[in-house]
């Protein structure tokens, strides 16, 4: 399949792709609003309470727009919820309250993104090792250099840098808008862009790339670089919203798995070439919905991963069956 042919088969894709991820939006808002009035919380359905749902998709969200690159390739990232460890611990201690030192930790913090990145592409793309394997085991290694140098909170962010996750304009937190202008630029870069038709081709046909004289490993590696950056870009809001960092915030928040699932939940399948972007965001809307939902509820811990399991399944299968084709 030529680079030439393929945005056209992007194209009879998209609607379903569409309808899918309006429904999954849909789902997720009506079962929002009829948990509140169930509940009584009516508040909740307020321009706070829904300003407030907005901002919890705000660091999956983040992360979701990475791990979709990378799964459009037929790739997986499974080192994400340590780099956000990293950034946020490495943000907290290169600023340790200084604003003269926000520019310097940030710049920073998006470098060894870039190098964590390249690691997971150089290893998957040209080193030819198995993603889960690869980034796994990047992940442990970052965990583990974390857990041995930093085992407390080392430092704090300055005061003005909380502004990137409590600031706000018309009563919309900047996260949100962060979210919507990267989902938005993500998605742009995906459907409007050589760059992205090259990406649904490695994913979709390997082979056939190669043929069509694309450099699949470039594609793949450009992919992690995307991946990891996106990541870093979670743990500086991480930091900036905890005022430091943690070397389990990565972790604790399971943004790896998560991000898988959200991405996989709107219609990404695992074995790259199909999905993109409004079903992510769809995807990460549906766990905010429920987080709240379970929330209002007084739903066990527990049971919420239980939950949340089973409704992952049933929309991965309810996806396949649409489409009928294997999701992974």
């Amino acid at each position: 399949m030529t680079i030439e042919a393929y945005p056209r088969a992007m194209r009879f894709g998209r609607p379903f792709r569409f309808s899918f991820a309006s429904a999954l939006l849909l789902i997720s808002l009506a079962i929002y609003a009829c948990t509140a009035i169930v509940t009584g919380e009516v508040n909740q359905l307020s321009l706070n309470g829904l300003t407030g749902l907005l901002q919890r998709m705000v660091a999956l969200g983040l992360v979701g727009l990475g791990q979709t690159f990378v799964i459009l390739v037929g790739s997986i990232d499974l080192s994400v919820a340590a780099l956000i460890s990293v950034v946020a611990v490495l943000a907290s201690f290169i600023m340790h309250g200084e604003s003269s030192m926000m520019v310097p930790a940030i710049v920073v913090c998006l470098l060894v993104c870039l190098v964590a990145g390249w690691v997971n592409g150089m290893l998957v793309a040209y080193g030819r090792i198995n993603s889960l394997i690869a980034t796994l085991g990047t992940g442990l290694v970052m965990q583990g250099v974390l857990s041995t140098g930093f085992s407390s909170m080392p430092g704090s962010v300055a005061p003005q840098f909380e502004a990137f996750a409590y600031g706000s304009l018309f009563d919309i937190p900047y996260p949100v808008f962060l979210l919507a202008i990267l989902a938005i630029g993500a998605s742009r870069l995906l459907s409007g862009t050589v760059f992205g038709a090259r990406i649904y081709s490695v994913g979709g046909s390997p082979e056939g790339a190669r043929m069509a004289g694309i450099r699949t490993e470039r594609v793949v590696l450009s992919a992690h670089l995307i991946a990891s950056l996106f990541a870093g870009i979670t743990g500086l809001y991480l930091a900036a919203r905890l005022q430091s960092g943690t070397p389990r915030v990565g972790r604790d928040g399971i943004y790896d798995l998560e991000s898988i699932a959200v991405t996989v939940v709107g219609g990404t399948i695992l074995a790259g070439g199909k999905g993109g972007v409004a079903g992510t965001m769809a995807g990460v809307l549906l766990f905010a919905s429920l987080d709240a939902s379970f929330n209002m509820l007084g739903v066990d811990a527990f049971v919420k991963q239980v939950l949340r399991g089973a409704i992952v399944i049933a929309a991965v299968a309810v996806h396949a069956v649409g489409n009928k084709e294997h999701v992974a």
